[in-house]
């Protein structure tokens, strides 16, 4: 008996759950419906209720909620207000037509607004008013009709402040979705390019936006990225680092999975190349996947300027990612235990310099770089102008005092002003702090056993890299992946001449590996040859 009471009461919970996501039903009775969205709504004084009536000879009582601030309320007073309380009033209809097909009437004659939709509950017109649209409820009509209204205040297109470029577009993301999704279409003017919406958040009901080009970007990887982002259980999505740290592979590795970018341009270029975008509502920060390592080394500006000074500056960026992972280690590892390795003169000027001070090389460094990264973390919380001569200032101030005190060497300041530099060549955040991260693994490591602990250090990031994926890509790609061309392989480390890069590339495993269609191009032009014989 027991037993079947513990079933019994779980199928009655269950339909208690299932009646709940259905949500209230619309009354036909007009104040009903208004006293539940009142009774939900309770304790908000920013949501507003406007009541009025409409008709010539009998009046009806119509009403439109919205909530201040979220609204364009010209919008609304123009096109909605003055429709139905002046023009309505004029028309003078058959009152048998008019009492029977009022709906229809407002919904296709007397609205002028560009979008207009149904709610099918009072849940679902609850989450259109608190998404900054407008709902217009009807007497005696069970349906609500729901009125596109959105008119909160927006940020204007400034220059993204992460991803300055020398030469290419300054318009940047927003934290408006809509605005995002449209910079894009802009430049991506393709009816295959596909967006699909969806709410993320219990409590937020946030809204993301996934966007691919449907006959380039693989099928799966598209249901896998929808998939991971249905799993999302959370009452609150505020900025899309949530979601990012719920779809990556692997959120113990201090590299990124996901990449980030607040530049359009960038996303338009991915999604050429089979990836997948996720635009998320209130951050101007759009997620790109899947990512490997070398795509966090490539910028926009690459494609933009000659091949030629875009190879040699990406090849740049390898060795200041070596140099901001490495340098420190080896001034360590040298100074402490292979001092040997280095020519006479110049172990006889590391001796000289370091004499007088009185901690052993790691501790040097280690009080070094955990100085210019609290540099660099003060310079980035504080304004413009002030974080600038913060950084200059007390980089300067502080690492002339500790030479002075005799408390670091002049080299250890030259070592870690190198490394600092090299960081900032990388172009990701995000990717150039899990090199600051690692950075300080492999000093201690080298600390305490010189080079070979610098290559156990490598080893072991290395091993790290092989194993991590992103959606099921090598996040070493094209580097550990099969089936991948020598154009892929040269495109990692330099830039191809665009005219004769006519493969995407195929770490995305795309369904439309050519970028140029030749035989429409050659029929192109004969087409226009036989024109002009003609």
């Amino acid at each position: 008996m027991g037993l079947f009471k513990r079933f019994f009461k779980k199928d009655k919970k269950k339909k208690k759950e299932d009646k709940g996501k259905k949500g209230i039903k619309i009354s036909s009775n007009y104040n009903k419906n208004i006293n539940q969205i009142k009774n939900i709504l309770k304790d908000c004084e920013d949501v507003i209720y406007r009541e009025f009536t409409v008709g010539s000879e009998q009046n009806y009582n119509f009403a439109i909620i919205y909530i201040d601030g979220l609204i364009d309320k010209k919008l609304i007073s123009d096109y909605v207000l003055e429709s139905l309380m002046h023009q309505a009033r004029e028309l003078e209809p058959n009152p048998k037509i008019f009492k029977n097909k009022l709906y229809e009437l407002c919904k296709k004659g007397n609205i002028a607004a560009t979008e207009i939709k149904e709610a099918q509950t009072i849940d679902e017109a609850i989450d259109y008013i608190l998404a900054g649209e407008t709902i217009l409820i009807l007497e005696n009509y069970p349906k609500i009709l729901v009125i596109s209204s959105r008119g909160w205040p927006v940020r204007g297109l400034q220059e993204p402040q992460t991803e300055t470029v020398i030469r290419g577009p300054r318009d940047g993301f927003v934290e408006t979705g809509k605005y995002n999704t449209t910079l894009i279409r802009r430049r991506i003017r393709d009816p295959k390019l596909k967006l699909k919406y969806m709410k993320l958040g219990v409590r937020s009901k946030t809204d993301v936006a996934i966007m691919y080009i449907e006959d380039i970007a693989n099928k799966e990887m598209v249901e896998e990225v929808k998939r991971r982002l249905k799993d999302i259980k959370i009452d609150s999505v505020i900025e899309s680092g949530y979601i990012e740290q719920y779809i990556q592979d692997n959120y113990y590795s201090p590299f990124p999975q996901v990449e980030t970018t607040e530049r359009p341009d960038a996303v338009a270029a991915s999604l050429y190349e089979g990836r997948i975008a996720i635009v998320t509502d209130n951050t101007p920060f759009v997620l790109l996947v899947p990512a490997t390592l070398t795509t966090f080394l490539q910028s926009s500006e690459d494609y933009y300027e000659r091949w030629i000074i875009t190879s040699l500056i990406r090849l740049l960026r390898y060795v200041a990612a070596l140099i901001a992972l490495l340098l420190p280690s080896l001034y360590i590892a040298i100074t402490s235990y292979h001092p040997g390795m280095l020519p006479t003169e110049l172990a006889l000027y590391v001796a000289a310099t370091r004499d007088g001070v009185p901690f052993p090389a790691f501790i040097e460094a280690f009080i070094m770089e955990a100085t210019i990264e609290l540099l660099r973390e003060a310079g980035m919380r504080l304004s413009g102008p002030i974080g600038t001569t913060i950084g200059i200032v007390g980089g300067l101030v502080i690492g002339q005092a500790a030479v002075e005190a005799g408390i670091v060497s002049p080299l250890m300041i030259i070592i870690v002003a190198v490394t600092t530099i090299s960081s900032f060549a990388i172009p990701n955040y995000s990717f150039a702090t899990s090199f600051r991260i690692v950075r300080f693994a492999i000093m201690l490591s080298s600390a305490i056993l010189g080079l070979y602990g610098i290559m156990l250090g490598l080893l072991l990031l290395g091993s790290h890299l092989v194993n991590l994926k992103s959606f099921g890509v090598p996040y070493l790609t094209p580097f550990v992946s099969t089936g991948i061309t020598w154009m892929d392989l040269k495109d990692a480390f330099v830039t191809y001449p665009i005219p004769k890069a006519n493969k995407r590339p195929k770490f995305t495993n795309v369904v439309d590996e050519t970028r140029t269609d030749e035989e429409n191009t050659i029929k192109a032009e004969r087409g226009d040859e036989d024109d002009r014989g003609q």
